[in-house]
């Protein structure tokens, strides 16, 4: 039986890698995040997502046939929203998100030993006006701590959402649909 690695820790991830496969192990690569210079968006998520897998390929006994690993930003103008620093920068993440419409890029990389292929996804996620109590509850649940944009879609943070265009799944941090169907066409799912 070949042997897939999801390279990341997120249980977000996880969750999704199985509706693909049971049949995984999760590592998390100390790899390099940062975007370089000039690069879209999508050159930008799909870098990382490469840098993950190559950082996961060199784990010491790991043992792998197939590497998937994945990257997540979501964007609001040209500011990159990454995960807040502090419920102050989370407070901030969401009032300016709010009543807005952003993009959330995921970039994903397919390494085996005969190849790599990496994509991008890019779904765009509108969101209502949000009072300033609304975003203050929400903040204190802890939630958005630990999530790009200090909001989970999957979560509570679902109630902000007013419209998505595009995959859902990607928002979350692994863009399911296009996943499996490459998945497919490599010969990794039956």
């Amino acid at each position: 039986m070949k042997r897939i690695v999801l390279a990341s820790r997120s249980p977000r991830r996880a969750e999704l890698m199985k509706y693909i496969t049971e049949d995984f192990a999760a590592v998390s690569p100390d790899a390099d995040e940062t975007f370089p210079e000039g690069a879209s968006w999508e050159d930008c998520v799909m870098h990382v997502s490469c840098m993950k897998a190559k950082a996961a390929s060199e784990i010491k006994d790991l043992g792998w046939d197939l590497i998937v690993a994945a990257d997540t930003c979501v964007v609001l103008g040209d500011e990159v929203m990454g995960k807040p620093a502090d419920e102050a920068d989370a407070k901030r993440m969401l009032t300016e998100l709010s009543g807005a419409t952003h993009s959330v890029y995921t970039g994903v990389c397919l390494m085996s030993r005969e190849h790599t292929v990496s994509f991008a996804e890019e779904t765009r996620v509108s969101f209502r006006e949000i009072a300033q109590k609304e975003i203050e509850r929400y903040i204190a649940t802890g939630e958005p701590m630990d999530k790009a944009g200090a909001y989970g879609i999957q979560g509570r943070g679902r109630v902000f959402v007013e419209r998505i265009e595009g995959n859902y799944e990607n928002v979350m941090g692994l863009p399911l649909t296009k996943l499996a169907v490459i998945l497919g066409k490599l010969g990794w799912t039956e």
